[in-house]
């Protein structure tokens, strides 16, 4: 069998062509100006292009075109996402049974109140990047620039109420001026977000003595609201009772005077009638009067005998006659 021969230098040899490494060239740069010159954007999202590093327009949603070899740069901003930003805790994952991240975060959520009490406030922000050129050059750190601020606006709310009034009453406002607060603040930063919602998760006092006190402070405050819930039932209970009984005896009291008026009205006018036939005829009206008056008197008396007082001799004809009767 001969020997082959492998010396360097023997093996086939390829030559190019200027025209062939031209046409390579040309392709390469085409192909690389074609890749480089479109990019795309999301539904959600707008493009900021800048050329040569300076700002030049703001695109929308699609297949979009740029010049080539980097002289214009896109930087895709989610503008129609809402974002969410955790404050004394984290979430690992989040569904139906969320998981959140062990250990706390103290630096964020312990605060004092304004009656100097210790609370632990957990709470999140969502927002929504509203100009995107704002948002990339605006601030160096946009998400610590968000983190800072709103844990001023949170500590300061806070600061100002009683530590009741923040775990009861006054976390609707809380919520609501924290809201305002921070826009304004972003808005002054020039950050290009705008906050949908502020939301307090948790506020509870810190574990330990400080919640075991409060715990029975809060009990203790409870049950003085159940009393005076008691005492309220019991108040609306009794209160309109006594009202109804009170108008009933105005209202008794009322038809009495109309009664006793009505009657006066009417000895009134009989007595006014009686001496306008007393005054045409005295002798009998007196004798009338005097006729009606014992009829009213002895008008349910039995077996009443009425004699003249200056009757001489009595003779007892009532008896004969009962006498008589029988026989």
């Amino acid at each position: 069998m001969p020997e082959r021969d492998v010396t360097p230098g023997k093996g086939p040899q390829i030559t190019l062509s200027p025209r062939l490494v031209i046409i390579a060239i040309i392709v390469i740069a085409v192909v690389g100006s074609v890749m480089s010159s479109f990019f795309k954007v999301d539904g959600s999202e707008q493009s900021v292009v800048l050329r040569l590093g300076k700002f030049n327009r703001i695109v929308g949603p699609g297949l979009q075109f740029k010049m080539p070899f980097g002289i214009e740069h896109n930087y895709n901003v989610p503008t129609q996402v809402v974002q969410k930003k955790e404050f004394g805790f984290r979430t690992q994952r989040s569904g139906i049974d969320t998981i959140y991240a062990p250990g706390d975060f103290p630096e964020e959520s312990i605060m004092l109140t304004g009656d100097l009490n210790i609370i632990d406030v957990e709470w999140i922000i969502q927002y929504r990047i509203s100009d995107p050129k704002a948002w990339l050059f605006n601030v160096n750190d946009q998400n610590q620039t968000i983190r800072d601020i709103s844990q001023s606006i949170i500590n300061q709310l806070v600061g100002d109420r009683a530590i009741l009034d923040v775990i009861g009453s006054e976390r609707s406002n809380i919520e609501i001026q924290a809201q305002e607060l921070m826009q304004q603040k972003y808005d002054q930063y020039g950050l290009g977000i705008t906050v949908t919602t502020v939301k307090l998760q948790n506020t509870v006092p810190p574990e330990g003595e400080v919640q075991e006190a409060f715990e029975d402070v809060n009990a203790a405050v409870q049950d003085m609201e159940r009393f005076i819930n008691e005492g309220k039932e019991q108040y609306n209970k009794e209160i309109p009772k006594a009202r109804g009984q009170a108008q009933r005896i105005t209202q008794e009291a009322h038809g009495y005077a109309a009664e006793r008026e009505n009657q006066a009205n009417g000895d009134v006018a009989r007595f006014l009638s009686v001496e306008r036939e007393y005054r045409k005829s005295p002798e009998i009206t007196k004798r009338r009067l005097y006729i009606e008056m014992m009829e009213d008197t002895f008008a349910d008396a039995e077996g009443t005998d009425l004699i003249d007082k200056h009757l001489q001799n009595f003779i007892p004809l009532k008896s004969l006659q009962q006498a008589g009767g029988q026989q």
